[in-house]
């Protein structure tokens, strides 16, 4: 143990008269600050513009005077997705996924990006994130720590008095690889920083925990890596030209093929066909603004045999209301379908994207940050899940009303003069079916198992260099 602490030491030593990890250290340290205050800017805005936002529209839509509730149904209601407390760490898709939706009755709208301007105002680094400074700089800084290693000590011929005064190659090789984590570990003191940030907008500890971890063994898989060229290759140079080549191709051009290929492999419709073909479906339904369409017969002698009357002006609810309840019960049904297959394909796509984690660990350790931070793809899916539950909530609530509330007789002639007008508007409190809503990152459960394979994947990786590193370890020579 002692020669161990004694290598790390002497390398520690090394990097310190050379400003090599004080010179990493600096410029990781200031990437991170500069990226995290950026990002904490932007998040800090959106989160208090939409949540402004959230709030205006729901204030907007309470105060509706009386008014025919069908109306109050076309007049909709807007959802914001406020960002993860995360987001600030990660923000994962929230810039390139939409944040607000309009929502209306008799349809399912396409979720909405944020202006334009949002991201210009920060110039060119607001697509950079402290997430992705830990992703592409922090294993460039312990390529430049660690290249040279084991070539550094075979070219100063001081290699073989350490292997002949009794110093294993695998001893040797622990005790560069604990230095190398000692500087890991200082690496990913400003993410606890951020993860206690995150801890103090109610993020769960286990989140922060698995996060830490998820970057200590990206961080410990570079450091093999490195250690593992190191060792193969005999000079500095050809060690670091190799190290930079494959930084460039795990972080860079292997990510970009690996999207362009799940997206052309899985191409998924387009938004014009999947919605004419919709509209094909929804007119089979019936019309439920007309209450003597023929798709609604069977629910109109129904309704006259449960109540036992001959005439839908007797009934003790409005026919009207009823054909609306039933009619956005079964739109709803065939929304739902279209939307579970929309989203699906880009599942499909996401885990295509997944299964190029065995080529590059950058493209897992990516997937399984936004996982567990809460910026992925399966949280806009399940913003786009909820925003259609609180739709269809307030909508069929609207539609209760109009049953239940307004006389058929007065519904139907409402056109007639201001009086009768008048008389087919009910109350304002029946707005009061929409709950206030504000959008939560889902369960820490469900983003662990969002992100198991991809943490199969990074461990895997990390386990297999280590074994190879091991294993050459005990062969190294001169």
């Amino acid at each position: 143990m002692n020669q161990l602490l004694l290598i790390a030491a002497s390398e520690w030593r090394y990097w310190l008269q050379s400003r090599l990890a004080l010179g990493g250290a600096l410029i990781f340290l200031l990437l991170f600050v500069v990226t995290s205050l950026l990002s904490a800017l932007r998040m800090e805005a959106e989160n208090h513009s939409r949540g402004h936002q959230q709030t205006e529209a729901e204030n907007t839509f309470l105060s509706q005077p009386d008014r025919h509730p069908h109306r109050m149904v076309h007049y909709g209601h807007y959802l914001f997705r406020t960002p993860a407390p995360l987001a600030t760490f990660d923000p994962g898709l929230d810039t390139v996924t939409g944040q607000s939706i309009f929502l209306e009755g008799h349809r399912q709208n396409t979720v909405m990006f944020a202006e334009s301007a949002a991201s210009a105002d920060f110039g060119g680094l607001s697509w950079l994130s402290p997430a992705l400074v830990y992703q592409l700089f922090a294993p460039l800084i312990i390529i430049l720590l660690g290249y040279g290693s084991i070539a550094r000590e075979r070219e100063a011929a001081v290699l073989a008095p350490l292997l002949a005064i009794g110093i294993s190659g695998r001893k040797l090789i622990a005790g560069k690889a604990l230095a190398l984590q000692s500087f890991v570990l200082l690496l990913l003191c400003p993410l606890v920083s951020s993860c206690a940030l995150a801890m103090g907008e109610g993020e769960s500890p286990v989140a922060l925990l698995l996060l830490f971890g998820l970057y200590f063994v990206y961080l410990t898989l570079w450091l093999g890596l490195t250690l593992l060229a190191s060792t193969l290759l005999t000079k500095r140079s050809t060690v670091l030209l190799t190290m930079i080549g494959l930084w460039l191709g795990f972080t860079l051009v292997l990510p970009s093929i690996a999207v362009n290929s799940s997206s052309s492999a899985n191409v998924a419709a387009g938004k014009i066909e999947s919605d004419l073909t919709m509209l094909a479906d929804l007119r089979k339904l019936g019309d439920g603004h007309n209450a003597n369409d023929p798709a609604f017969k069977k629910l109109r002698s129904d309704l006259l045999k449960k109540y036992g009357v001959e005439r839908i002006e007797d009934l003790p609810v409005n026919y009207r209301g009823i054909v609306a309840l039933s009619a956005e019960k079964k739109l709803t049904n065939v929304l739902n379908d279209y939307a579970d297959a929309r989203m699906a394909a880009e599942l499909q796509q996401e885990h295509q994207l997944e299964n190029y984690g065995w080529f590059t660990p950058a493209l897992a350790i990516a997937l399984a940050s936004r996982s567990i931070a809460g910026t992925d793809l399966a949280h806009y899916h399940h913003f786009q899940r909820e925003a259609e539950n609180v739709r269809f909530s307030f909508v069929q609530g609207l539609n209760r009303a109009h049953a239940e509330s307004l006389s058929y007789l007065d519904d139907i002639n409402r056109s007639k003069d201001e009086e009768s007008w008048q008389r087919a508007r009910v109350d304002a409190s029946h707005w009061q079916v929409l709950e206030k809503y504000q959008f939560q990152t889902t369960d820490i459960s469900k983003r662990v198992a969002s992100a198991s394979t991809s943490i199969q994947k990074l461990i895997i990786w990390m386990l297999i260099t280590f074994v190879i590193l091991l294993w050459r370890s005990g062969k190294i020579s001169l």
